[in-house]
């Protein structure tokens, strides 16, 4: 009796049928991940554009020879210097781009996925302020570019936070991991394949008639 009083004690207060860490607890967790990487990211991106804006005004500075070069860009357009005549546009894409990765972020349960989306979160508003905030004007701003590299554009913290975003995302499909934390592979698996709860394998594993440990008649062979 004290066995079974303690064992509803300890369930009513531990609680051990639920699980250590629940999906919203988890949830919780990513998406703060989420956000710290975004801040974090976006921050850095426009700390390094305030930068270039007071120190490369005279001209380029040289980090490793003609390696890694910092210049300063006002590019107008998207990356690699494609789209300059369309900047509205570009702006317009990347609020809908910022409104897509929030509504995806609510529903984040892996912590891979959580840098993703916060570096992408961070690229995409990095680059989508200087379009709604410089010069020339809203809508039509010009994005910030620093860093120089051998037969390279010129980009800045925000486009590589995208690239690396990017990538991440690229091994997430590869590993078949979703959003939310599961395996593709969970939504494939069909519950009768369950070999627990399949009804042949308990009439094998049932005795026959006659064999020891049944019920059933022995039969006795011919001697």
């Amino acid at each position: 009796m004290q066995a079974a009083r303690g064992a509803s004690l300890s369930r009513g207060s531990g609680d051990p049928d639920r699980p250590p860490s629940s999906p919203s607890s988890r949830r919780r967790r990513t998406w703060t991940a989420f956000l710290l990487v975004a801040l974090a990211a976006y921050a850095v991106d426009l700390t390094t554009k305030e930068l270039a804006l007071r120190h490369l005004v005279d001209g380029p500075v040289a980090l490793v020879d003609d390696l890694l070069v910092l210049r300063l860009v006002f590019n107008p357009g998207a990356a690699f210097g494609l789209g300059t005549g369309a900047t509205p546009v570009l702006t317009v894409v990347a609020i809908v781009a910022t409104v897509a990765v929030l509504v995806v972020s609510r529903r984040l349960g892996s912590a891979l996925w959580a840098v993703a989306l916060g570096l992408l979160l961070a690229g995409v508003t990095g680059n989508l302020t200087d379009r709604l905030l410089r010069d020339p004007g809203p809508f039509h701003g010009h994005v910030v570019d620093m860093v120089a590299l051998p037969n390279w554009p010129v980009f800045n913290v925000a486009d590589m936070c995208i690239n690396v975003a990017a990538a991440l995302i690229v091994v997430q499909a590869f590993r078949g991991v979703k959003v939310d934390g599961g395996h593709v592979d969970d939504d494939r698996r069909d519950p009768a394949d369950d070999p627990a709860d399949d009804p042949a394998d308990d009439s094998a594993a049932a005795p026959a008639d006659g064999a020891p440990g049944s019920d059933g008649p022995a039969t006795e062979g011919p001697r």
